[in-house]
């Protein structure tokens, strides 16, 4: 029996039709609908019009944008790779179009699983399966790091943690230093489970297939190609006399437990060290063995010091600024190449060992590739092939079997958070002791193997709970006892209300002004930041970390495409509890603060917007005041203003205008006008102005930063 029978709590009457479109393509768009959407939803009186709705919002792109953005929040997902140098990676944003691919195409959650894990392994010629496993590369990285060996074992550790937490929901990592303190997880599981990465490695430099966005990319790239070619070539001829000498310097940073593998013969090296081989080769670069240059020419008491190198590192120098300068104005977004994982075509992989308090330099006994024994008892079965161990594709094929108790129920619980603004089981990536107890078992339950058993459609799982009579359900207060009932409302008596997260709050915003550009896919995009924010400068190529994109059609692009650094998350975003991304993000914070409200209303972007909707306002409710603030209403809430808010508009209205008014004729402020307007004749730029001032407070409402 549900638990609110048992309380004897009668579930809440459905909501208005306008108030559910706008809850339901918020959901499952992450932007709110248009009036006209409103207007033909509540004007179909059919007995199929909630499915024709929630059928038309699962077969919309939008759709596949929403719900990537959910999982990329998983997947810990940027364009940069974080730390001091936050290098750009130039192919991550193929992952990011892969999963909204994924979705739109409702690719089966376990093959999508699979793919992400072992893409590699499975379908080593599909690129698309290539460029799933940037699940994997998505990690952190400060690539000035001088310990290798300690380095691969931090990939592999934050690979393995991820994996226990996103499709296991498993804190697996606190058994990393020792058994976990709550979960029957030992150690040595820990590190069993870790060693189905052991010879994982990754590459950033596979040749993507030419398709549109490539061709795109060359013909923008060609005039910075050819001018950078002399200036790189004359870099080569500085260094190729000190190379040998420079390359052995640069060796010389490292410890001695990667010089190891660095100073091996290539027919020499084991699986452990063409890992080391394989980050360091790419690493090195003309600019980084200037170093060399740099370093012996400026300290006259270093043992090392040469006066022949002065000049040559000041001619380099001054060769790097040019290029730097070069980069700045004319290499664009963009590349010709995907990143993956891979294990560099070799099956053997390195040990893997249990380490004394996880510290990597105490390893303790050698282990085997081992499914944690307190989930299963199944046993792994890894067939190599002949350019891979098979490791990754044996854990994909366990994590996605309908055997493993955890795969299916961890996924449908984080889509009802999504929707419910809670799990059934409240701490969605940690179903151990120390997480909650699910609030209604049995629904997790079905969920879980209804999902299984309609071939892990998500779409399917996302319509069962759209078509709902739980999400079907007005947000209205209930009356006293029902509150004394269910205080947390966790049985669900009425919907929940829910804050909007950061990118349905400005791309919302750009739909009512009328400004969404609906392009899909390709490299980020960088709108305009404000300009006494201090980003700084890569140290790879010296271009800066946010440099605004020439085409200003950019500027309203989804939020899912700004450019997502590490070090320079987008402002406005960011003020609104933008997802983290050093690690698995399981569930957006919703935190409220007066910067949010000071963002919203002193943001330039923001008041830009707002005058674009008041034009539109204008243009689209005509010249009666009345169809005008109508309209307004319609495109932020769905609705039309009461009779006791219409007074209230039209008091601000009048008060607005006379204080602008005022201090217009006194010289004393500027007139801020409506934008985008289709015409002009008969508007009173004072009325206007005080219109644009009620726009821009009627969108900084609560009623439209939340879900109702």
């Amino acid at each position: 029996m549900p638990n609110w029978k048992k309380k004897k709590i009668k579930p809440s009457v459905d909501t208005d039709r306008g108030t559910f479109i706008r809850r339901a393509t918020l959901d499952a768009w992450g932007v709110i609908p248009t009036p006209e959407e409103v207007k033909a939803f509540e004007a179909d009186h059919s007995s199929q019009a909630y499915e024709k709705l929630v059928d038309r919002l699962l077969a919309s792109p939008h759709y596949g944008e929403r719900q990537a953005r959910r999982w990329l929040d998983l997947a810990r997902y940027a364009d940069s790779g974080g730390f001091d140098n936050d290098e750009t990676r130039p192919n991550l944003w193929r992952y990011r179009d892969y999963v909204v691919n994924a979705f739109n195409q409702d690719k089966p959650f376990n093959q999508f699983i699979q793919e992400q894990l072992a893409g590699d392994e499975l379908w080593p010629e599909r690129q698309e399966a290539l460029i799933a496993t940037g699940f994997l590369r998505s990690f952190p990285d400060n690539p000035n790091g001088r310990n290798l060996v300690q380095k691969k074992y931090q990939h592999t550790t934050d690979i393995t943690d991820t994996v226990g937490k996103v499709f296991l929901g498993q804190t697996v990592e606190c058994a990393r230093c020792h058994n976990h303190k709550l979960d029957k997880i030992s150690q040595k599981d820990y590190f069993a489970l870790q060693a189905f990465f052991a010879n994982t490695s990754v590459r950033d430099d596979i040749p993507a297939a030419i398709g549109a966005q490539e061709i795109a990319y060359k013909e923008a790239a060609a005039k910075y190609e050819a001018e950078i070619a002399p200036i790189n070539a004359a870099k080569k001829a500085l260094i190729d006399p000190v190379r040998e000498q420079a390359s052995k310097y640069l060796k010389e940073r490292y410890d001695k437990d990667t010089l190891v593998s660095l100073n091996k013969p290539q027919s020499e090296w084991n699986a452990h060290d063409r890992w080391i081989n394989n980050y360091y080769g790419p690493y090195v670069d003309d600019d980084r063995l200037a170093g060399y240059l740099q370093d012996t020419s400026t300290d006259k008491t270093a043992p090392d010091y040469n006066p022949k190198h002065v000049d040559l590192w000041k001619q380099y120098d001054k060769l790097r600024k040019q290029g730097r300068e070069i980069a700045t104005r004319l290499k664009p977004q963009g590349s010709l190449y995907l990143s993956a994982a891979t294990e560099l075509g070799h099956a053997d992989a390195p040990p893997t060992f249990v380490y004394f308090g996880g510290i990597q330099e105490r390893p303790l006994e050698e282990v085997q590739p081992a499914f944690p024994e307190s989930i299963t008892s199944e046993k792994p079965v890894i067939v190599p092939t002949a350019t891979s161990s098979g490791r990754r594709t044996a854990l994909a094929n366990w994590i996605t079997s309908e055997k493993n108790p955890l795969t299916a129920r961890v996924f449908v619980n984080r889509v009802w958070e999504q929707y419910f603004a809670r799990g059934i089981v409240d701490t969605v990536s940690d179903f151990g002791r120390a997480g909650g107890k699910p609030t209604h078992p049995e629904l997790l339950d079905y969920l879980a193997a209804h999902f299984v058993k309609e071939g892990w459609s998500v779409k399917q799982l996302h319509r069962q709970i759209l078509l709902s009579s739980v999400y079907r359900q007005s947000s209205a207060e209930r009356d006293e006892e029902v509150r004394k009932l269910d205080p947390d409302n966790k049985l669900l008596a009425l919907f929940p209300r829910k804050r909007l997260e950061a990118e349905q709050i400005r791309d919302s915003l750009l739909v009512a002004a009328g400004k969404l550009n609906d392009k899909q896919g390709g490299p980020g995009v960088f709108p305009p930041i404000p300009s006494n924010l201090v980003t700084g400068n890569s140290n790879t190529d010296g271009q800066p970390f946010w440099k605004t994109s020439a085409d200003s059609a950019d500027f309203y692009r989804r939020s899912l495409y700004i450019f997502n650094r590490r070090s320079v998350p987008y402002p406005l975003l960011q003020t609104f509890d933008l997802a983290g991304t050093q690690e698995v993000h399981s569930k957006r914070d919703v935190t409220t603060t007066p910067l949010q409200a000071l963002t919203l209303y002193h943001s330039d972007i923001v008041f830009g917007l707002s005058q674009a909707l008041a034009g539109r306002v204008i243009s689209e409710g005509g010249k009666n005041e009345k169809a005008q603030l109508d309209r307004l209403y319609q495109i932020l809430f769905a609705r039309k203003p009461d009779k006791a808010e219409r007074k209230l508009l039209q008091a601000y209205l009048n008060d607005q205008e006379k204080i602008i008014r005022e201090k217009a004729i006194s010289g004393t402020l500027a007139i801020n006008q409506p934008t985008g307007l289709k015409d002009v004749n008969g508007v009173d730029p004072i009325r206007a102005a005080a219109l644009v001032d009620l726009v821009h407070t009627v969108a900084n409402s609560n009623e439209f930063a939340y879900r109702l």
